[in-house]
């Protein structure tokens, strides 16, 4: 028997989306009732390479004194410049961004969360040579992920959710799994997001709760909007995570606005509600 929906599905926050210290960021999302945080680990305070054994403990020890756990750390080497603002489609530029992407797995892992997110580049839909580069990649990070026990979610958006799914499908292993993220399939291209669950079903392991609209699409301009606000159709959307059993975190973004923390606190309450009044 499924579990009512305020069971299942747990609500987490992007500590960055407070726009201050991440220390003191942890402080305010259990405030809010937060039970799970998410943090960026590609540089800075909690990158890899400036962690030791005594920091790890001091942030797993923080955590947990809240009453959260990690949900998922973002691995999102896209920006970076090896990367070249895109992700896994340049063939020598890969083996660095991979080992990195190992790198980060490997401090998740400490942290006790067994979820990276990511953006790969846009998956093309036909079969050429991006799509074989981006393949290669995916496939060893999806096979090392596998020997750890843990997934490297790639976020939805780039491309629709049967493309996305395509691709996983085609990797041979089971490590690359997808960070589910509504609204940039609604403002990037114009995908049905509640559709999407169902065809991405076998592959979520953490969404981000972020909502807004496709401006125009030619060119291509979007505008992030409040929970409820957007193109995204919530009741629907949360009653597809429930109906392929999704049994985990809802990760407020909020990646602009002038009063993040009120705006996390609104997203958070909204959920509850919706989580509350749809509970089956």
């Amino acid at each position: 028997m499924t579990r009512p929906m305020e069971e299942m599905m747990k609500i987490g926050c992007m500590l960055e989306s407070f726009a201050i210290d991440l220390k003191l960021a942890v402080a305010r999302a259990a405030a809010l009732g937060c039970t799970g945080i998410q943090a960026y680990a590609v540089d800075g305070e909690l990158a890899p390479q400036n962690m030791n054994d005594a920091i790890i403990r001091e942030w797993l020890d923080r955590v947990k004194s809240h009453g959260m756990v990690f949900s998922a750390i973002c691995g999102d080497l896209s920006a970076t410049p090896e990367a070249v603002g895109h992700g896994f489609e340049n063939r020598d530029a890969n083996p660095v961004l991979v080992e990195k992407s190992k790198r980060i797995l490997d401090l998740a892992k400490k942290l006790e969360c067994n979820v990276v997110t990511t953006h790969i580049g846009t998956v093309p839909v036909e079969e050429n040579e991006t799509k074989k580069i981006m393949r290669e990649a995916c496939r060893e990070l999806a096979l090392y992920a596998d020997s750890i026990g843990s997934y490297f979610a790639v976020e939805t958006g780039p491309e629709m959710a049967v493309v996305l799914r395509d691709f996983l499908d085609s990797l041979g292993a089971k490590g690359v799994r997808v960070n589910y993220d509504p609204a940039n399939l609604v403002m990037v291209v114009a995908d049905d997001p509640v559709a999407g669950v169902h065809t991405l079903r076998d592959y979520i392991v953490h969404t981000h709760a972020k909502d807004g609209i496709q401006v125009s699409a030619n060119p291509l301009k979007w505008q992030e909007l409040p929970l409820g606000q957007g193109g995204v159709k919530w009741d629907e959307y949360l009653k597809a995570l429930h109906a392929v059993g999704f049994d985990g975190y809802l990760t407020i973004e909020r990646e602009c606005g002038d009063t993040p923390e009120a705006d996390i606190k609104m997203a958070a309450n909204f959920l509850r509600e919706r989580l509350t009044a749809l509970a089956l």
